[in-house]
């Protein structure tokens, strides 16, 4: 990624602007991923919503990490559903689409974990 970046000089963080913005992200993560024939889960990807504020960025999260793409929120949901839901969400999809999402309020943390 670091060589994809330099090579088109633009820095190997983005902002892609708002949580429903984003979707632009995963158009550029696919066009990628399809140039050097590996899967979305392969590339060194994060996506990451510290402050979120409405349930549709979780949505939106659910779909970056449903793409492969490893995703962190800041604060933990308001409404997380069962245990099961929650484990599957931040442990289970890893074996099935290579992402998962990870919750971590602390900036230093969540900066460590992407």
């Amino acid at each position: 990624m670091k060589e994809i970046c330099g090579a088109l000089g633009i820095p190997p963080v983005l902002h892609f602007g708002s949580c429903v913005d984003n979707a632009r992200i995963l158009v550029l993560a696919a066009a990628l991923a399809n140039a050097i024939g590996v899967d979305i889960s392969d590339l060194p990807l994060a996506w990451a919503a510290p402050e979120w504020y409405s349930e549709k960025a979780v949505a939106i999260g659910v779909y970056f990490v449903a793409s492969g793409v490893f995703t962190v929120l800041g604060p933990t949901p308001p409404v997380t559903g069962s245990m099961n839901v929650v484990k599957l969400l931040t442990q289970g999809l890893n074996d099935v689409v290579g992402a998962a999402f990870a919750v971590e309020p602390d900036p230093e943390k969540a900066a460590s974990l992407i």
